[in-house]
């Protein structure tokens, strides 16, 4: 029989007794949140003020300003869509000749910045370089949490000094340009997807593909990590199904909008064509423009990036045959062949390929076990010589980034 309680009353909760010395201290808000995101705003703000000092110091041309900088060559297109939207009609040059116009550009980073505009009221030049600010800031947090899952604090620090400033023409991250927000998308994409996440790493690789042409490299590592899974499982599993089935429709969304608008199936490509001459070469203007280069050592800029590109592909290569996650491997060599088998000015490569990441960890796991000394003199090197370039090819170089 079971017994009756001897009062109607609640229990009391036992009161907690004080706090021994050899308890562990009770985990601190704001410690949490530094230790989550303290490093990689350290690493933003470093970055950010070493690129604005050494771009201003590099403006030469009376009326020039950071903001104009800031807002160059691609950066114009996006506030253009920002503003007025897209054109509902191909563009002609006045001879008549076939041209390209903003409907080459994906929508997610001019959708951004009108919503910064909205918010903040700012002039659709600063929302512009506010919104790739966010989007750098929110991308250097999420990566650095990944690569701690994959390897190690350390090197997820060393990471972000790499991503942020060392890489040269890491610049554009922080430019009007959608780089930024790419890099964002990819590794919100990733971390939730080694977290198992599977429906937000499918929300994550359907913006992925709604920013850049690139984006297609997200929704590629999503499918392996899927592929993972259900290895892993040995069975099917509905969300991460779900999840890449609905990463997979955001870029033939916008491609078959523009189709739409202009009337015809392949618009978005021919536009592509008419006004950067990107298409699909399977890299033979690049082989040619590295022949080229090297054979005649003309110009210390064609030079440079030849040598550059040399770098990412061995980089790229040493990371392949390392232990390497591989969503994260897929989404990095993606992003590199994409960039290197597609036929566009030469000099655009070095800031295509930044968002791509797997060529950094080579150099990031050999600094992490490196000296403190030699970390801060390579990677302090390294920094002062990328932030150099970026700002050279966006004041002295005359062509587009």
């Amino acid at each position: 029989m079971p017994s009756t309680p001897l009062t109607d009353h609640p229990p009391i909760p036992a009161v907690p007794g004080p706090r021994r010395a050899d308890d562990p201290p009770r985990p601190d808000p704001l410690a949490r949140l530094w230790h989550t995101a303290g490093p990689a705003v350290a690493v933003y703000a470093g970055a950010l003020a070493l690129h604005l000092t050494l771009l201003a110091l590099m403006i030469t041309r009376p009326g020039t300003t950071l903001t104009d900088r800031l807002t160059s060559w691609d950066g114009r297109h996006f506030l253009e869509i920002a503003t007025d939207g897209y054109p509902d009609s191909y563009t002609y040059t006045p001879k008549g000749e076939l041209t390209g116009n903003n409907l080459a550009f994906f929508p997610l980073f001019p959708m951004l910045v009108r919503i910064v505009h909205a918010v903040t009221g700012l002039s659709w030049a600063v929302s512009g370089i506010v919104a790739a600010q966010l989007a750098l800031l929110a991308a250097l947090v999420l990566i650095h949490q990944l690569i701690s899952r994959l390897y190690t604090r350390r090197t997820a620090t060393v990471v972000l000094v790499l991503l942020a400033a060392a890489q040269p023409m890491s610049l554009v991250f922080f430019m009007s340009y959608s780089e930024s927000l790419l890099l964002a998308t990819a590794a919100a994409t990733l971390l939730a997807a080694h977290r198992r996440a599977w429906l937000t790493a499918g929300a994550f690789a359907f913006l992925a593909g709604l920013t850049r042409p690139a984006g297609i490299a997200v929704i590629a590592a999503l499918g392996v990590a899927v592929l993972l899974e259900m290895y892993r499982e040995r069975r099917v599993l509905g969300r991460p199904l779900a999840a890449t089935a609905l990463a997979c429709t955001s870029t033939p969304l916008y491609l078959w909008w523009v189709a739409d608008r202009l009337g015809s199936a392949d618009a978005w490509f021919t536009v592509q064509r008419a006004g950067w001459n990107t298409q699909w070469d399977w890299g033979s203007s690049l082989w040619e423009f590295l022949v080229r280069t090297l054979q005649t050592g003309e110009g210390w800029v064609p030079v440079s990036i030849a040598v550059l590109v040399i770098a990412h592909l061995l980089a790229t290569a040493l990371t392949v045959r390392r232990t390497t996650w591989p969503p994260l491997l897929v989404y990095g060599a993606t992003v590199v062949v994409l960039t290197l088998a597609q036929s566009n000015y030469y000099h655009c490569k070095p800031r295509l390929l930044a968002p791509a990441l797997i060529f950094l960890l080579p150099v990031a796991g050999a600094l992490a076990r490196a000296r403190r000394s030699t970390q801060v003199a390579v990677l302090g090197g390294a920094a002062l010589f990328g932030c150099w370039y970026g700002a050279y090819m966006v004041t002295a170089w005359p062509y587009a980034i």
